[in-house]
């Protein structure tokens, strides 16, 4: 019977459903803390690496099973069942597909074609800057996926926007801003979804609800990157005059396809799917590249498959253990009762104030994204919170699900161990080979100035303090702008 329950265990064929700690719920966060301290001092100290990041959230792990009082068997259980959730296992799959799409939009040239139309119409330095952020809102909101537009625009925008002149650091967080404006607004968001869903609301109305919010942050957002987003003279930033080239924009075709898809409705592992086949047959008819780009077998070579589909794929091999990795870090954590903590202890605090109980859900959001860094599983893990305390003051779930979403959508674009930021640092550094003269800009140096982020928590900060968009719930679910009866 022991061995039958060690192999149950060892399949994952038992979920355990809580854990116990030494220090309590600080002790269930342990794994995560340790996680949080280790990204920023190796950023801080410019020795950040994927590998080295990885590294940190195993110790931390690590050190989390030494402050269990609960059997180690069961923790380790705990961390396999944290491991198996879903919704790691999404994020990796999109970031492969759009990886693999980006990269064959970069061999057909739309880099070099970008280029070419910055330098004809005038649109460099901070103009270009401020065209990416408004085409990143553009793609994330129409493709749902945040993580799929850093991956694309980092690919693509961020070496044509160096070689005409906008500044490195503020491009990256114009990227980020943008996939910033349609993980929040985007109707077929993963946190659109989640938000909408897990308070009980119908999400076209949650959209609508929330885009005043999104336009009164993306409005300065964008002037505020054209202002500062210039970076020099081109000449500085690299010699491009072999690099423009317009017959790379024939690429445009293919990411149109996948916006005109991802509008439409169809899911995003459809969209890039037609975007890649489609891109491969450009290249393959038009003399943009070659089949050889694409994919070819090298058995001299250490991958042995070389080409931009593999590339797109093995780029994110280990931001993709990462992300598992935390997902797991941040299941221990609920386990060991750090969220039922903080929430009861908010309640305590909040007595019978509508403004401090939305104070307390923007705190209690903004808080687990700090911990969490990926923001779907940071959404989960509050929205329970942010229920609970909304349905015990009437606060209408639109009002509850744009609260989550909000600084959800803007948090995780902006810590400098976030998911996002790591994932675009990453995608950078892995270009260096193919643009040498291409600055990387690390995670600490960047978050300052993703924008529309930070406007997006000041704004809902705003909110709850003013009761600036407030509505309440009626016994029909319709908005109200008094409590009821």
């Amino acid at each position: 019977m022991e061995q039958d329950s060690a192999l149950s265990r060892a399949t994952g064929n038992t979920k355990i459903d809580s854990l116990e700690f030494h220090l309590g719920a600080f002790g269930a966060a342990i794994p995560l803390v340790f996680f949080v301290i280790w990204a920023i001092t190796t950023s801080v100290l410019q020795l950040s690496s994927e590998i080295g990041l990885v590294l940190g959230a195993i110790i931390g792990i690590t050190l989390g099973l030494f402050f269990c009082k609960s059997k180690w068997a069961d923790y380790a259980q705990g961390l396999f069942d944290g491991l198996a959730q879903p919704i790691g296992v999404i994020a990796m799959v999109a970031w492969f597909y759009a990886g693999m799409f980006a990269q064959l939009l970069q061999v057909g040239g739309l880099v070099e074609g970008l280029v070419w139309i910055g330098i004809e119409t005038g649109f460099t330095g901070g103009w270009f800057v401020g065209l990416t952020f408004i085409l990143a809102a553009v793609f994330s909101t129409a493709v749902g996926t945040g993580y799929g537009t850093t991956v694309a625009f980092c690919t693509l925008m961020f070496p044509a926007g160096v070689a005409t002149g906008a500044d490195p650091t503020i491009l990256f967080a114009a990227i980020l801003a943008g996939a910033v404006f349609g993980d929040n607004l985007a109707p077929v968001s993963d946190t659109t979804i989640v938000s909408a869903t897990t308070q009980n609301a119908d999400v076209p109305g949650v959209v609508r609800s929330r885009f005043k919010y999104a336009v009164a942050a993306a409005i300065p957002t964008l002037l505020l990157f054209i202002i500062f987003g210039s970076g020099g003279s081109i000449e500085e930033q690299a010699n491009i005059s072999s690099t423009t080239d317009p017959s790379g924009l024939l690429m445009l075709i293919p990411f149109i396809i996948v916006l005109t898809l991802a509008i439409s409705g169809q899911h995003i592992i459809t969209s890039l799917t037609w975007g890649i086949i489609v891109t491969i047959t450009m290249i393959i008819l038009f003399p943009v590249g070659s089949i050889t780009d694409v994919i070819q077998f090298n058995p001299e070579s250490d991958q042995i498959v070389e080409g931009a589909l593999i590339n797109g794929i093995s780029g994110y091999m280990n931001m993709a253990i990462l992300i598992l990795l935390i997902v797991a870090a941040a299941h221990i954590m609920r386990l060991g009762g750090t969220m039922d903590t903080i929430t009861t202890t908010l309640v305590k605090w909040i007595k019978n104030s509508i403004r401090r109980a939305e104070l307390s859900m923007w705190a209690i959001v903004a808080l687990l994204n700090s911990a969490i860094t990926i923001n779907t599983a940071a959404e989960i893990a509050a929205a329970p919170f942010v229920r609970e305390i909304g349905e015990k003051y009437n606060i209408h779930s639109y009002r509850r699900a744009n609260m989550l979403d909000a600084i959800t959508s803007a948090l995780g674009y902006i810590f400098p161990w976030g998911a996002p930021v790591l994932l675009g640092w990453s995608t950078i550094s892995s270009m260096t080979d193919t643009y040498q003269w291409l600055p990387v800009v690390s995670p600490t140096a960047v978050f300052p100035f993703v924008f529309q982020g930070w406007f997006l928590v000041v704004i809902m900060l705003i909110a709850a303090i003013t009761g600036w968009g407030l509505r309440y719930q009626g016994k029909n679910g319709e908005e109200l702008r008094q409590p009821p009866e």
